[in-house]
């Protein structure tokens, strides 16, 4: 066999360079080869074996590199006996290297396969792959979560939450937002005492943020509207089918933004997400059987309720809450079965946000403060509102709930050099993926999950 030159093929409008060379970063990706460029073209890939069946001389390998999967055909006579040996006894998620002819077959995967010449099993797996084709229970595959991050819906989900990211990321950078980083561990609560994880920080108490925002709001005065991708974390004792300890969350603060305003900066963003998504997830949704068209027709604007009538409708304590509660989880799933797309809900009591909310000036009583709910049972992914700007105000609303001032006494500094209206949001992504891909439990929204009883592997 002669070694090819390299083929310059334009993909999206990157070149793309189909190899036989045989160096660790020639091989070619399998998502080139599945978008057909590669057609009658001998190229080299490798990856994991994920899956393998023979009849008489031939077997069939589908190989996994990340980018696709794709089938490749190994012939007895077509390579040397102990090729063929070599790949008849490999098991599942060896890795190999396969070199051949790229055809077009409809019965392949993707629709096309690759003819092998050559190739042999790099790293040989050691052992019979613990996930077989059968009902595993869910301790056992987060026990081995570490390799069932391999599997097509994993793959699928980790695809969609870089997606969703990458999509946020444009949104907001294409609307004068600066991203930043702010730190993880702090000296002050953020959201409540009672859901801090405390670590011991050399000779004093820390910790684990629960959220950006009171840092954000120190970042507008300086560069103007901010943005962040971070995690946070909430040591909440719940075991339901929506809470992680360690979450990710996308949050967002700007500067002469009101609520309105704010409302507006989340749908239009989360509407160009889905946008991203329906373009570039399609084949990973469909796994979810997600149906583009659900996504393609959130628009702006979206539905707009008070908590007052979002009360009415899941029929006000006969749901058990009373009013000034913050809705949980079962009354979100109820009131989320009269909407069809995401929607609003405004105005929620002062015992139900924390101290920077600002009240109402129309009705003290309520907040200038708003979630974002999904639909379909799946309930709230973003949080937010506008904050307190005068010192006064805020400062008694620390009071109001019991929170020393002096713990904050850098935060109450904003208020005296150059305070504005401001508001912003967070967005659990976790909770996104979940509603996107229809999926029964947040802890598959994420590749190694923070639970009340788990912190393994």
């Amino acid at each position: 066999m002669g070694f090819l030159g390299f083929l310059n093929n334009r993909l999206g409008g990157v070149s793309v360079s189909f190899t036989r060379r045989g160096g660790l970063e020639d091989a070619v990706m399998m998502r080139d080869v599945l978008s057909g460029d590669a057609d009658g073209r001998e190229v080299l890939v490798r990856g994991w074996l994920q899956n393998k069946r023979s009849s008489g001389g031939i077997i069939f390998l589908l190989v996994r590199d990340g980018s696709g999967v794709l089938q490749c055909t190994v012939r007895k006579g077509q390579v040397q006996d102990s090729v063929f040996d070599a790949f008849l006894s490999a098991k599942t998620e060896s890795t190999v290297e396969l070199e051949g002819t790229v055809r077009p077959d409809a019965r392949a995967p993707g629709g096309r396969e690759i003819l092998a010449d050559s190739g042999k099993v790099e790293y040989p797996a050691l052992e019979e792959f613990p996930i077989a084709k059968k009902f595993h229970g869910p301790e056992f595959l987060l026990d081995q979560r570490h390799l069932f991050v391999r599997a097509d819906k994993m793959r699928a989900v980790l695809k969609v939450r870089a997606a969703i990211l990458f999509g946020a990321r444009s949104w907001f950078d294409g609307h004068g937002y600066m991203e930043v980083q702010v730190p993880i561990l702090t000296s002050a609560a953020v959201e409540g005492g009672s859901t801090l994880f405390e670590v011991k920080y050399f000779d004093e108490k820390a910790y684990l943020t629960q959220s950006w925002q009171l840092y954000a709001e120190a970042l507008i005065a300086s560069v103007g509207r901010v943005y962040t991708v971070a995690p946070s974390f909430r040591a909440e004792r719940s075991r339901t089918r929506r809470h992680l300890t360690e979450y990710w969350h996308v949050e967002a603060e700007a500067p002469w933004l009101e609520l309105d305003g704010l409302m507006r900066v989340e749908e239009e963003m989360l509407s160009h997400i889905l946008d991203y998504l329906v373009k570039t997830c399609g084949s990973e949704l469909a796994l979810f059987e997600r149906k583009l068209e659900d996504l393609a027709r959130v628009r702006p604007p979206f539905p707009r309720i008070t908590y007052d009538e979002a009360l009415d409708r899941i029929g006000g304590e006969k749901s058990g809450i009373k009013w000034g509660d913050d809705l949980g989880y079962e009354q979100e799933k109820v009131l989320t079965e009269h909407f069809d797309r995401p929607f609003f809900v405004t105005g929620y009591p002062k015992k139900a946000k924390a101290f920077y909310h600002k009240p109402d000036p129309s009705r003290p009583d309520v907040t200038l403060s708003v979630d974002m709910l999904a639909p379909e049972g799946y309930g709230e992914i973003t949080g937010g509102g506008q904050r307190i700007e005068e010192y006064e105000a805020l400062v008694g609303r620390m009071r109001e709930e019991g929170l020393d001032p002096k713990s904050y006494g850098w935060y109450l500094d904003l208020r005296k050099f150059g305070s504005v209206p401001h508001s912003g949001f967070g967005m659990g992504l976790e909770r996104l993926v979940s509603w996107v891909c229809k999926l029964d439990h947040i802890r598959d929204a994420i590749a190694f999950p923070r639970l009340i009883n788990r912190v393994y592997p």
